[in-house]
């Protein structure tokens, strides 16, 4: 396990406003440099995991905007990075970033990631890890844990959440959700469920799996560790389902773990 390492700049702002007016540029600087790997024999990852900034600027509320008081001085992860554009990107802020996903299940088998860290001279840190395994984080202890897109591609969610509340103080998730059953003749909101997945039931991707409801959702945080902080869903609100392409929703959180909490400062 890898020792804590500070940030550069504990102390500079993050506002959610200042990092989506810096993401244009970047995500500019990123299209140049991929176009600049002449060499690559595999598909970059084709949608743009920044864009989530404008979903979590409509979750962040209060002090939470500014990402550098959620941060602190330590590490943060992005888990299931793709091509690991958020990690570059949180970089410039002097944040020290891993990305960590799993080769067999990433659209291209993390090629895209180093390609894109050695170009940019990056110090980001690359750790590969199968959350449906038996895993060890990369670090004891993360400032903020990104987990966008991720839970309803796991097995055993209520796993991976609980280790992940042990490591992080505090995570953003996102994840599928839905308000009726499968066939839209059940509203199943209020209930604390989550609904399994055939395989190719959903866009005809096998590696999606438990798509939960709204109180399900809350249910599985508070019991593997989490308090809730800001939340919002986005996507279709009014009757989403498990499965079909128009019915797709998604929540969008901020916890905290009730685990692995910041001491508070000296005096304070």
């Amino acid at each position: 396990m890898i020792a804590e390492t500070a940030n550069v700049e504990a102390e500079q702002s993050m506002q959610i406003e200042k990092l989506i007016a810096d993401s244009g540029a970047f995500l500019e600087r990123i299209r140049e440099t991929k176009a600049t790997c002449a060499d690559a024999d595999f598909p970059w990852y084709p949608w743009g995991t920044i864009h989530n900034l404008g979903h979590l600027n409509n979750l962040l509320t209060g002090s939470h905007r500014d990402l550098a008081s959620l941060i602190g001085a330590m590490p943060v992860a992005d888990v299931g990075a793709a091509d690991g554009d958020l990690s570059f990107f949180l970089e410039q802020y002097g944040v020290h970033a891993d990305i960590v996903d799993f080769g067999p299940t990433n659209h291209n088998g993390l090629r895209g990631a180093r390609a894109l860290r050695d170009a940019l001279n990056s110090r980001v840190e690359i750790h590969e890890m199968d959350l449906d395994g038996h895993f060890t984080w990369p670090r004891e202890r993360y400032g903020l844990i990104f987990f966008l897109g991720i839970l309803y591609h796991l097995k055993n969610p209520f796993y991976a959440l609980e280790s992940l509340a042990k490591v992080a103080e505090y995570a953003l998730i996102s994840t599928k959700i839905a308000r009726f059953s499968a066939d839209r003749k059940t509203l199943i909101d209020s209930q604390p469920v989550a609904y399994l997945l055939d395989t190719g039931e959903a866009h005809n991707d096998p590696t999606n799996y438990w798509v939960f409801t709204d109180a399900g959702l809350k249910r599985i945080l508070k019991r593997t560790g989490w308090e809730l902080l800001d939340y919002t869903r986005a996507g279709n609100t009014k009757n989403s389902d498990p499965a079909s392409p128009d019915g797709d929703e998604r929540a969008f959180l901020l916890v905290r773990s009730r685990i692995n909490q910041r001491a508070a400062p000296v005096g304070s």
